[in-house]
This record gives C-alpha cells, structure tokens and sequence, in this order.
C-alpha cells in the first residue's frame, strides 16, 4: 500500500454524492485485509479475489473499468482482455532523479514497460501537470486527463497550542523535531535524511513508514553504525495526523513523486515542509512561500532543517501559506469533482 491505495480510500466515498457506484477488487492476501476493511467502513464495495486473470470476467457488468497498479504485468493481464471503456488512473513516480547515468538508462526503459497498455486504455488519468505532460510526450498516451491530488482540510488542519501541547507530551517530543514519512524505497531517499541527522545531533529524527525491504534494512544498519541517538523508527502508523500536528517540520527528500499525498497532508497541517526540487514537488510548493524546495544533499537539506529550526516565526509562516495554498487549490472535494467528471466523461 501507498499513497494512490490511500487516494482511492479518500476518493471514492465521495463519488456517491455524484451517483457514480465504485467496486474495488483487492487480492485476497492478509496485507490488504485492513484496507479493505476501511472501504467496506467507507460504503465502498470490496471483492477479493485470488487469481487477477479472472478479473475481466468478474467486470462485464460495469459501465467503465479502471485498472490502477503498480506493475507492468497487471496491465498485461487485464488491459486486452477488459471490455470496453477501459481507462487507467497512474500515480506511477515516472522520472526517477537517480545520479546519472542510471536516471538516463530509467528514462530509456520505464516508457517501454507499461507505454504500450497505456496506449491501449481508452484513457488515462493521472494527478499531475508535469506527469501528464510526461505520459502524452514521453509514452505516447493521446487521451490523458490531469485531476489534482486533494486531502481532507478537514482531518488534515493545524493545531492549536493547547492540542499541540499534548500531542507532543504524548508523541514524547521534546526537542525541534523532524518527521520523515513515507515506505522506505530507494526513490523515497531516506538514507539521505539519515545522513543528514548525522550533522544535526541537536534535532530528533522520526521515520514513519514500512521498513520491509532493502533500504529499510540499509536505514537500521546506518543508525547502528553511527549511533545516531536522534533517529528513530517508528514503522506504518495510522495516526498520521496527529503526528503533522505535533512535528516541527516536514522533511522529504524523494527523488521521485507524481504529487505527493504525503507533501499536501503536511500543508494542509500547516506543517512547514523541506522538500526536493524536482519537477513535482515544485509544481506544488512554492520555494520561500509554502516550503523550501532544496536538492537532495544531505548537507544542503540539513542547512534548511536548521533554518527553520533557528527562525519559528519562519516555520510558523511557511506552514500558514501552505494551508492556504491547500485550501484554494488542493481539496478532496475539488479532487473527487474532478474525478467524478472524467469517470463520466468515460462512461459516455
């Protein structure tokens, strides 16, 4: 699970104010029983299912099928055997700023793996400007749809002091304290917030995230190494708004994103946010404004971190210009309107 599971999770319910009626089929594995779960909370259909070559069969009666997945193979299986309309909704990350000369050899290879299923959809809508320019120009996509990212202003909101208070009492935050979110993987760069949480022992480190793979193994064994007594590893939550809410600051260090959920959350929170400057975290936080865009070495994002840390006044009006900026642009009810109007659009 990701933030696009988390997309739908937010989205759909909605779209029965628009007498559009959403089923979701999730595989029947134990990871994905809690998600489905909250849809089924939500008022979203759920079918499990065990095998993803019977889908197209379990999807005749639908007026649109949508196929949102991680990998090449799911598109294969699905998309020339669906009955039409069929459209794909991508949150994939597209451009991956690795140092050279792997970026070149992604950007050579990642348009060949799922471009072609990509073509064959009768659409595709994604959540970015700068993504659907790179899905039209780079994987030859004609009809693509941009609907913006949108969160809950209303689950996602700033503190006041007396709550903030608490939430930190109870969180244990006693120092200026940093929340690093997301699932450890290599395009979510954690290695380099860690590396920076060594030139900056004065500040507290939170991970939130699953740390089942490779990196995340990578992440212990550097605290290990270093001792780093000001990181910590607090693995998926489910509370993350409470933690928005009680952090001093966002840090996001992602070589890759369409349009971070996790980036508008913080703003909606009024969390001040130290992000990268690649094109998608640009096209959402305005440099000096409503964050601080920065590249991704350590030393330069620690630069920032301390910053803030130094100048709260600061902090505090980077994050009140970011809630705003959320509000006028990025809400789920402008998200879901969007989405509600291509799905019909779709359906037609």
């Amino acid at each position: 699970m990701a933030g696009s599971e988390f997309w739908l999770l937010d989205v759909l319910p909605l779209l029965r104010g628009d007498d559009i009626q959403c089923t979701v089929f999730l595989r029947g594995t134990e990871p994905l029983h809690e998600i489905a779960r909250r849809f089924e909370a939500a008022g979203v259909t759920v079918q499990r299912y065990a095998d993803l070559h019977t889908l197209p069969d379990l999807t005749r009666h639908f007026d649109l099928r949508v196929v949102q997945g991680w990998t090449p193979g799911t598109y294969q299986a699905l998309i020339p055997n669906l009955q039409k309309p069929r459209w794909v909704v991508s949150h994939d990350q597209l451009d991956f700023h690795y140092p050279p000369p792997l970026r070149q050899t992604y950007a050579e290879a990642y348009p060949w793996t799922k471009a072609p299923w990509f073509r064959r959809a009768d659409g595709v809508l994604t959540v970015s400007e700068w993504a659907g320019d790179f899905i039209r120009r780079r994987m030859g996509a004609q009809n693509v749809q941009v609907v913006k990212n949108g969160v809950k202003t209303g689950r996602f909101y700033p503190a006041a002091p007396a709550e903030r208070a608490e939430l930190r009492r109870g969180f244990g935050f006693t120092r200026f304290t940093v929340l690093v979110p997301g699932r450890f993987a290599p395009e979510k760069n954690q290695l380099a917030a860690i590396r920076a949480a060594r030139h900056a022992p004065e500040l507290d480190f939170i991970f939130v995230g699953d740390m089942d793979s490779t990196v995340g193994q990578l992440a212990q064994g550097y605290k290990g190494f270093f001792r780093l007594q000001n990181v910590q590893f607090w693995g998926r939550r489910w509370d993350m708004p409470e933690l928005y809410r009680a952090a001093d600051v966002l840090l996001q260090p992602t070589i890759a994103e369409n349009q971070s959920l996790v980036t508008l959350e913080a703003m909606s929170s009024a969390l001040p946010i130290v992000t990268t400057d690649i094109p998608a975290q640009a096209e959402l936080v305005q440099d000096g404004k409503t964050g601080l865009l920065v590249p991704s070495d350590p030393r330069l994002l620690v630069t920032a971190l301390k910053a803030l840390a130094a100048h709260p006044e600061r902090a505090r009006q980077l994050g009140e210009q970011a809630r705003q900026y959320v509000l006028e642009r990025h809400t789920l009810e402008q998200c879901a309107a969007g989405v509600a109007r291509v799905l019909r659009g779709a359906a037609t």
